[in-house]
């Protein structure tokens, strides 16, 4: 897993395995209060979930789909 974490609030996390490449993933993941970037609004829908120790998370994740 690699993670990158912007000062916006932003955070995307890249999941992934070495040994089979159809088991990638990429999240997105916004902190409590930031609005939606507009290079994502218009293709990634953000899901809200609560959590205890983290408050409100508001993410997506897609797979990905082709070798690269």
């Amino acid at each position: 897993m690699a993670y990158v974490f912007y000062e916006s609030g932003l955070s995307i996390n890249v999941m992934y395995t070495v040994d089979d490449p159809r088991k990638r993933a990429v999240g997105f993941k916004l902190s409590d209060g930031m609005e939606v970037p507009a290079e994502l609004s218009s293709q990634l829908r953000f899901a809200r979930q609560k959590s205890t120790l983290a408050g409100t998370i508001r993410g997506s994740y897609f797979d990905i789909k082709n070798e690269y």
